[in-house]
């Protein structure tokens, strides 16, 4: 036992503190703020300011950790006893989510959500959100992707109903809650499953443990071996689902968008979904592996093209749902949907290129690698837009004291800076060259070409994307049209101008949108080398 406790400090101390140190970061703001709270400090250190400061240090941090990884004078590793992996795609999705925290309170700051009294609660619950998602990105082993989801989603339920006082706030969370319960109890049976089937928790071990097991015999769908460990993978998938919205387990956010204030929902919709892909991005490579026998292979064939025909049934979805919406929040709730579908779509062509048969010229591991990095790049360009869209509806509330769209009637005329960032961000949604959407759209799309020389079925689905990126040009465009043609209704008196600090901050979320769709090479390096770290 001494020895055992010997190597355990040594491990923690010598070899993953150093590599921990943004989330350990996080920790430490999370305790200072909720010292601040107990003593009743927040009057004269206001929470808010405790959480930008800690976060952008937390990011600073990740920073030099991907510099250091990229120059290789940082070597990646797995820490805290094989619990977490550190390498570029950990350390990218620890900058973007950081980044997210940093952009999200100084929004909600501009807006005044939460007030002083209620801000180091809401912070505590925005950074322990964010500490949660971070480990997601991290995650090595089966338990630590169950507890990185749940601690990403227990703050999450409780952000959502942060608006005392509103029926429709605390109907969303409870609603949330209880579809959150559900996808978690299923999801820790299939990691109970895997566990059990294989003897081991690591998620690298596991492709091993499954095609050592198979091996044995003859491989069928009638093998009680197989048809475990495919449960097990479909209800993990079933809980990483709902933290994506995908149908057919998406009916808790549109009612969680719409009773949460804008802040806590652009949060949702964009460091909820970055944290869930990179944890089904790991898990999809753990299972998949390299050694597995030829009729597996097939079998998760299978699998690749059911997530394919989920991620065009759900942006089909999202993209239909979102015409019939009145409110702001909502619509863009349908959006988030329809965008989990396209991103998913990336998913199901990583799948299908590494467990399909092609002809011998065609470079598995670069398709694959491809795929990644069309995900990772429409991430990045997602966190602009989408934020951005948010965050205008979220100052736009501020003076009209409405979500409705009806609401936007002439708006241009009295907010133009604002309407333009909302129409840059919108049509940065559909696709519209020369913006960042269009790009990562593009790469996304890419990949399915690609993976229909494996398996015709991805060019069904690369058309039913493409056919879901008109349908959504129809609904965007129905907003920018109440607010850049619509007449200014006679009872509603006129609004205030915006603020310069609300504009200036929209156009900072709106200029990268921008950027990235004019200087694709840069960020598109940067995320096909993460990408390629993952298949080294």
């Amino acid at each position: 036992m001494p020895t055992l406790l010997n190597e355990l400090l040594a491990d923690t101390i010598q070899r993953s503190l150093h590599l921990f140190v943004p989330e350990l970061i996080v920790c430490a703001t999370i305790v200072v703020m909720l010292l601040v709270r107990v003593f009743g400090l927040h009057r004269w250190l206001p929470a808010r300011w405790v959480t930008v400061f800690g976060a952008m240090v937390a990011m600073a941090w990740a920073l030099y950790q991907f510099v250091g990884l990229r120059q290789e004078t940082l070597q990646p590793a797995v820490v805290f006893t094989g619990m977490l992996i550190v390498d570029q795609f950990t350390v990218f999705f620890r900058v973007f989510l950081l980044l997210a925290l940093v952009l999200v309170t100084a929004l909600s700051v501009l807006t005044e959500v939460p007030d002083d009294d209620d801000g180091a609660d809401f912070y505590t619950l925005l950074l322990g959100s964010t500490l949660g998602m971070m480990l997601m990105a991290a995650s090595n082993h089966l338990l630590m992707l169950f507890l990185s989801v749940e601690m990403t989603s227990v703050p999450s339920y409780v952000m959502v109903g942060f608006l005392k006082g509103r029926r429709r706030s605390s109907e969303a969370a409870l609603k949330y809650v209880v579809y959150g319960a559900g996808a978690a109890g299923i999801m820790l049976y299939g990691v109970s499953l895997l566990a059990g089937l294989t003897g081991t928790a690591n998620l690298h071990e596991l492709a091993v443990r499954i095609g050592t097991l198979l091996s044995a015999g003859h491989v069928s769908l009638g093998d009680p071996i197989l048809q475990t460990a495919l449960l097990g993978v479909l209800f993990v998938f079933v809980g990483l689902a709902f933290k994506l919205s995908v149908v057919p387990f998406h009916f808790w956010c549109p009612d969680a968008f719409e009773g949460a204030a804008a802040e806590v929902a652009g949060f949702l919709s964009v460091a909820s979904k970055a944290g869930a892909f990179a944890l089904l991005t790991r898990f999809v490579l753990a299972i998949l592996g390299d050694y597995q026998p030829v009729e597996v292979r097939h079998v998760y064939l299978v699998v690749g093209i059911g997530v394919g025909v989920i991620a065009a049934v759900t942006a089909t979805f999202g993209n239909l749902a979102a015409y019939a919406q009145t409110n702001m929040k909502r619509l863009l709730a349908y959006s988030t949907i329809a965008h989990a579908g396209y991103m998913l779509m990336a998913v199901a062509a990583l799948i299908v290129v590494l467990t399909g048969t092609a002809a011998p010229t065609f470079d598995v591991f670069a398709e694959a690698q491809r795929a990644v990095q069309g995900l990772l790049y429409y991430l990045s360009v997602y966190l602009f837009m989408n934020l951005g869209a948010f965050a205008v509806v979220a100052m736009i509330r501020n003076r009209l004291l409405s979500e409705d769209i009806d609401s936007y009637q002439g708006l241009a005329r009295e907010m133009p800076v604002l309407c333009v960032v909302m129409a840059v961000c919108l049509f940065s949604l559909v696709g519209v060259p020369p913006l960042g959407g269009f790009v990562g759209k593009f790469m996304i799309f890419a990949s399915l070409f690609q993976a229909g020389f494996v398996h015709w079925s991805m060019w069904a689905v690369l058309v039913i994307g493409g056919l879901n990126t008109l349908f959504s040009l129809f609904y965007y465009v129905r907003v920018l049209k109440v607010m850049f043609l619509g007449e200014l209704p006679e009872q509603r008196p006129a609004a205030a101008m915006a603020a310069s600090g609300s504009s200036a901050f929209a156009v900072l979320l709106a200029v990268p949108v921008l950027l990235l769709g004019v200087f694709v090479h840069r960020l598109s390096a940067a995320a096909n080398e993460v990408a390629g770290t993952l298949f080294r």
